[in-house]
C-alpha cells in the first residue's frame, strides 16, 4: 500500500507546516492554553481562510469534498502541534452530523457559516454509566407545541464551552429510538459546567431541563439515529488515529533528540544499547500507527458495509491506543524526570496521547467490538 500524499495532500500540508511553524510552535499554544478562553479566535480564523473548515464538506455550501483520507496530513500536523482549537468537534464530528442527515435547509444554513468559521459544534452524547456505549442514552425527548422538549444531562462534551451549536441526542418518547437535535448553545434551560480536560481541550458537562426547540431542529429520522452515530463516530474516530500519528512522531523526534545530547559518563545516552533498543521500538509503534490510521481513514471514506468500515476501525484504534501507551510512557522515562515538567512539550503531549488512548473507546472496548463485528 502506497502510504505517501498526493500532490494537492502534500501541498496541504506543506501549508499547514509552515503555519505552524510560523504561529503555533509550542510557547504560542502555552499562551492560548492559559488564556481565559483556552483557544483562539484568530487561529481558528486562520482556518477557515486556510479553508481547513471545509475540507470535508460539499462544494455546494463552500467546501472541498474531501474525505478523511485528505483530512489525514492536517490531523497529523494538529496532532504534532498539540492544537487545542475544536476542529475535531466541529469539521470531524457536528458538521458531519448535517452533511450526511440534515435536510437542505439545515445544510444551507448551518454548513457554509461552518466554513467561514463563523459557527463551531460540539457532538453531546457520552452520559454517565454508559462508557462508550453509543446506544446508552438517557436523555429523552418527546413532542411538545409543534416542537421537541428535551431533558437529561450529558458529560464530558469536548468542545461545548466553545461552540455556538450542539448536536444533541436523546431517546424519543414515541418510537423508543434514538434521535439526533440541533441545538443552541444558548437555548433556555441548558446549563453548562465548563472546564479543562487533563490534555487542555475545553470540555463541559451539560444539564438538559425543559429544553425546547422547534420541529426543524431534529436531524434525520425520529428514533432511526443510532446508524447514522455510528457512522460519524467512526469517520472521527479515524481522524483521532491521524492525530495520534502526528503526536507519536513529536514524542519520538523529541526523545531521539534528547538521546543525542544528554550525556552521562561521559557520553551521549543515546551510545547506550540498551535505550537504543528502546528508541527502535517506539519507532516500529510509530509505523505501525501510521500503517493503521491509513487503514481507517480509507475505511472511513470507502467501506462497503458498516460491519467492514467497524472492523477495520476498531482494528486501528487498537493498534493506536497500544501505540500511544507505549510511545508516551517511554518518551517520558527517557527524558528522565524532565519529562514531567511543563516546561517540556514531551509532558503535554504524554498527556494528549493517554486520552487519544481512551477517546471514542479504549483498546479493551474495540478488542471486544472488532470480535463481534
Amino acid at each position: 500500500m502506497n502510504f505517501d500524499y498526493n500532490e494537492e495532500q502534500q501541498l496541504l500540508a506543506d501549508s499547514v507546516r509552515r503555519f505552524i511553524r510560523k504561529d503555533y510552535d509550542f510557547e504560542s499554544r502555552r499562551k492560548i492554553v492559559a488564556s481565559a478562553e483556552g483557544w483562539s479566535e484568530k487561529i481558528w480564523g486562520t482556518f477557515a481562510e486556510m479553508g481547513l473548515l471545509g475540507l470535508p464538506l460539499s462544494p455546494d455550501y463552500g467546501g472541498f469534498g474531501g474525505g478523511a483520507v485528505d483530512l489525514m496530513s492536517v490531523m497529523e500536523l494538529f496532532g504534532e502541534a498539540l492544537v487545542v482549537e475544536p476542529y475535531l468537534a466541529t469539521v470531524g464530528l457536528g458538521a458531519q452530523f448535517v452533511a450526511r442527515a440534515g435536510t437542505a435547509a439545515q445544510k444551507k444554513r448551518i454548513l457554509p457559516r461552518v466554513v467561514e468559521g463563523k459557527l463551531k459544534m460540539a457532538f453531546a452524547q457520552t452520559e454517565k454509566d454508559a462508557r462508550y456505549n453509543l446506544a446508552h442514552v438517557a436523555a429523552t425527548a418527546r413532542k411538545a407545541g409543534g416542537g421537541w422538549q428535551l431533558d437529561g444531562g450529558k458529560c464530558a462534551v469536548i468542545g461545548a464551552p466553545i461552540a455556538e451549536m450542539l448536536v444533541v441526542s436523546a431517546r424519543s418518547a414515541d418510537t423508543g429510538g434514538i434521535s439526533l437535535f440541533l441545538v443552541e448553545r444558548e437555548a433556555k434551560g441548558m446549563a453548562l459546567k465548563p472546564y479543562r480536560t487533563v490534555d487542555e481541550l475545553r470540555a463541559a458537562d451539560i444539564s438538559l431541563k425543559g429544553v425546547t426547540v422547534g420541529a426543524d431542529a431534529l436531524l434525520g429520522k425520529e428514533g432511526a439515529a443510532l446508524a447514522l452515530i455510528e457512522e460519524v463516530v467512526d469517520y472521527a474516530t479515524a481522524l483521532l488515529c491521524a492525530e495520534a500519528v502526528g503526536a507519536i512522531k513529536y514524542a519520538n523526534d523529541a526523545t531521539l533528540e534528547y538521546m543525542k545530547t544528554r550525556k552521562q559518563f561521559g557520553v551521549p545516552i543515546g551510545m547506550f544499547q540498551a535505550l537504543q533498543h528502546r528508541m527502535v521500538d517506539m519507532v516500529i509503534s510509530y509505523e505501525q500507527a501510521k500503517s493503521m490510521a491509513c487503514l481507517a481513514c480509507t475505511k472511513a471514506d470507502a467501506a462497503s458495509d458498516a460491519r467492514e468500515r467497524a472492523r477495520s476501525i476498531s482494528a486501528a484504534k487498537i493498534k493506536i491506543a497500544d501505540a500511544c501507551r507505549h510511545v508516551s510512557q517511554e518518551s517520558v522515562q527517557l527524558h528522565g524526570a524532565m519529562g514531567m515538567t511543563e516546561e517540556l512539550k514531551v509532558s503535554h503531549s504524554f498527556r494528549r496521547l493517554t486520552m487519544i488512548a481512551q477517546q471514542f473507546g479504549d483498546a479493551d472496548h474495540h478488542l471486544e467490538r472488532f470480535a463481534k463485528a
